[in-house]
C-alpha cells in the first residue's frame, strides 16, 4: 500500500506560549480523531510532527494513523525556519519510500507549516535546498497564525499561504476542521484517481484568507517580548509573554509602539526549552513592559524581579529572598526611573 505522508511543521517559539500552543495541541487531537474514522485515511495516511524554535526536532516520526498519538508540544526560544526545513528535508531523505522498478513509492507528501513569527536564523541555504530539490515534490501549505508573519518570507518556499487572523477558540476549531478536510479529500483522491495533488477545500465560512504575495501589503515585524523566569519556591522555570501595545496606556493621550502589554505567565519544561532554544543576546527595558503577573508555578505575587546576575525570578511577601539562578540572597531594592535591561527571548 502506497503511503500518503502528512507532516506538521509546528512553530513552538516563545511567542506561541499559552493559548496558541494549547489550541494547536487540541487541533491536532481533533484531526487525528477524525482521520481515524475515515476509511481512505486509515489506508493511506502516515503522520509526522516536527517542531521548531531556535532549533528543530522530530517530535513524532512518520506513523500510520491508527497508531499515531498526538505528542505534547514543548516551547523553545527563537524561530529558526531554516533549521525546521532542514530537519524536514533530512527526515524525508531518510524515511520516505522512493519509487523503484519493483514498486511505487509514497505519494507526494503534504506539509502543513504553522508559524506566528518571522525567522530568527540564517535560512538562505535551507530555502535554496528546499526549492531546488523538494518543492516540486511536496505540497507545502504555510499558515500564518496571526498577522505578524512576513508573507514575502513564506512566499520564498511555497505558493500556498494562508492567513488565520482570528486566533480565538472558534476560529482555531474551524481551521483545524479545514485541515482535516484537506487531508481526507487528498487521501480519497489518491485512492480513487491516483492524483497526489492536494485538494484544498474552500475557505469560505471560516476566518482563513488565502494570500497572494504579489499583492499583499500586510508585512509586519514580530510583535512579542518573552521573558524567561525561574520560581524561587520550586526552582521551576516559566515564560512571561508580552504583546506589543500600539495605543499607549489608558491614561495617556499618545501612541507608543515601544510598549508591550502582559498576556500571561506559563510554566515550561526547562530541559525541552533548552534543547529547542538558540542563544539570544537581546535585551528589553522593564519600563516598556506593562503589567506584572503572579508566578505560575507557586503563586508568588510578583513574577518579574531582576537579580544582579540579570535573571528574573519571583518573590512573595518575604523581605528576604534568594535568587534561584545564582544563589545570591538578600533584600530587594526598587529600580530607578530608567528601569532595568533584562534578557528577552527571540520570540
Amino acid at each position: 500500500m502506497r503511503r500518503l505522508p502528512v507532516y506538521f511543521l509546528v512553530d513552538v517559539s516563545e511567542s506561541m506560549v499559552g493559548l496558541p500552543i494549547q489550541q494547536v495541541q487540541e487541533g491536532m487531537r481533533t484531526i487525528i480523531q477524525s482521520l481515524r474514522v475515515d476509511p481512505y485515511a486509515l489506508e493511506t495516511v502516515f503522520v509526522s510532527v516536527i517542531v521548531f524554535a531556535g532549533k528543530a526536532m522530530v517530535l513524532s516520526p512518520l506513523t500510520e494513523i491508527y497508531n499515531f498519538y498526538p505528542p505534547s508540544f514543548p516551547i523553545g526560544g527563537g524561530t529558526s525556519l531554516g533549521k525546521a526545513l532542514e530537519c524536514l528535508m533530512d527526515d524525508m531523505d531518510n524515511n520516505l519510500q522512493k519509487t523503484t522498478l519493483e514498486k511505487k513509492g509514497d505519494w507526494k507528501p503534504i506539509v502543513f507549516l504553522f508559524t506566528d513569527g518571522n525567522p530568527t536564523d540564517e535560512f538562505t541555504a535551507d530555502f535554496r535546498r528546499w526549492n531546488e530539490k523538494y518543492r516540486r515534490h511536496c505540497n507545502l501549505i504555510a499558515v500564518s497564525i496571526g498577522d505578524n508573519v512576513n508573507i514575502l518570507t513564506l512566499a520564498q518556499i511555497t505558493d500556498n499561504i494562508l492567513l488565520l487572523k482570528d486566533t480565538g477558540p472558534e476560529s482555531f476549531s474551524a481551521f483545524f476542521k479545514w485541515v482535516t478536510a484537506s487531508i481526507k479529500t487528498t487521501s480519497m483522491s489518491v485512492g480513487e484517481d491516483c492524483s497526489d495533488e492536494i485538494k484544498l477545500p474552500p475557505t469560505s465560512g471560516i476566518n482563513l484568507e488565502k494570500i497572494d504575495p504579489r499583492t499583499y501589503n500586510g508585512n509586519t515585524d514580530e510583535n512579542f517580548a518573552v521573558i524567561h523566569g525561574r520560581c524561587q519556591t520550586s526552582g521551576h522555570d516559566y515564560l512571561i509573554k508580552y504583546a506589543r501595545r500600539n495605543h499607549g496606556s489608558e491614561n495617556s493621550g499618545y501612541r507608543d509602539s515601544r510598549l508591550f502589554r502582559l498576556v500571561g505567565a506559563y510554566p515550561i519544561d526547562n530541559a525541552k526549552y533548552a534543547s529547542l532554544s538558540s542563544g539570544s543576546q537581546a535585551k528589553i527595558n522593564t519600563r516598556t513592559l506593562l503589567g506584572v503577573p503572579t508566578c505560575p508555578c507557586c503563586g508568588n505575587q510578583t513574577a518579574v524581579v531582576v537579580c544582579e546576575c540579570g535573571n528574573v525570578f519571583c518573590v512573595g511577601e518575604s523581605d528576604y529572598n534568594k535568587c534561584p539562578w545564582c544563589g545570591v540572597h538578600g533584600t530587594l531594592e526598587q529600580a530607578d526611573e530608567y528601569g532595568i535591561n533584562v534578557a528577552r527571548g527571540l520570540g
